[in-house]
Parts: C-alpha cells; structure tokens; sequence
C-alpha cells in the first residue's frame, strides 16, 4: 500500500511539475507580464491545491475509500513537493542560464507591480523607496532566494495540506 501512495503521489506531482513549467515557459514565451499578473499567480495556487486533493483521492481510492491522516497528508505533500520542485528547477534554469536579460525586464515589472501597489493602499513615499531598493538590491532568481521562496512556499502549501489531510482522512473500521 505503502508504495503504492508514493508511486501515486509522484505521478501527480510530476503532472503538476509538468503544468507549473508549461505556465512558466508559456508565460515566458508569450508576455513576461503573465508572471508578474496576479490572476495567474492564483490560478498556480488553485492548481497547487487541486492536484494535491486529487492526489489524496485517488491514494484513498486505491486503498479502498481509506486512508489515514498520515497517509493522506504524505500524498498530498509529495505531490506538492515535486511539482514545485520542478517547477522551481525550470525557473532557475530559464533566467539564470538561458535569458538573464529575462530577470532584470521581470524585476522592473515586479517593481512596477509594487510601487502600484503600495500607492493604492497610500503608503508613504519614504517606505515605497526603500521597498523599491531592498528589490533592485536582491537576485530574485539566486540559489538562496530560490531556496527560501520553495521553502516558504511549502510552508503555506504544508499548512493546508494538513487542513485537506484531516478533511480527507478515513479510517478502516476493520484495521482497528
């Protein structure tokens, strides 16, 4: 059983790789701003979580409608883990080695995204400069801050994987 929720879990989460690198590449290749846009940021969160519940379903599914909490979560998270682990692979390797010049035109768009941003909820002059410079200051796409998105990001994915674990989980009467 145990094999069969990873084999399971991998499958979906190379799904969700294979989605979350087509969004990229796709966003890449057809407008920059598409990264930057927030619909579709919401859109890659939705997806995120959709495979990570199919994920947990088709693992209850496969061990007859149950599955324990740990179970559940263990798919959910593998799936989560792989998928943003390519995805990540895929960005890192886009704008560090096959178009820098990529990076700096989606930095501007981030700072123009923000400025925007912080002007609507009347931020003062002060704070936007210094928000616009701790931006021109960092790589977004170096190995450290790629590492700390990833990780922040299955944080935020871990917590709800846990609220779709103890929706999702079922126990076998007869395991008991």
């Amino acid at each position: 059983m145990e094999n069969s929720l990873k084999s399971i879990a991998t499958n979906y989460g190379l799904y969700l790789g294979a989605l979350l690198a087509l969004i990229t590449v796709l966003a890449y290749a057809i407008d920059l701003e598409l990264l930057v846009n927030t619909w579709v940021g919401i859109f890659i969160m939705i997806a995120i979580i959709v495979f990570g519940i199919i994920s947990v379903a088709k693992v209850k599914q496969a061990q007859n409608g149950f599955a324990s909490f740990k179970q559940a979560f263990t798919a959910y998270f593998i799936t989560v883990l792989i998928g943003l682990l390519i995805s990540t692979l895929v960005s890192f390797l886009l704008f560090n080695f096959i178009d820098t010049d990529a990076a700096d035109i989606l930095k501007q768009k981030t700072i123009e995204k923000t400025v925007s941003m912080l002007e609507g909820f009347n931020t003062p002059v002060e704070a936007i400069d210094q928000a616009v410079t701790e931006i021109e200051s960092q790589n977004q796409y170096s190995i450290g801050n790629i590492a700390k998105g990833l990780a922040g990001y299955l944080v935020v994915f871990s917590i709800i994987g846990l609220i779709v674990a103890a929706a999702m989980k079922k126990s076998n009467p007869e395991a008991e």
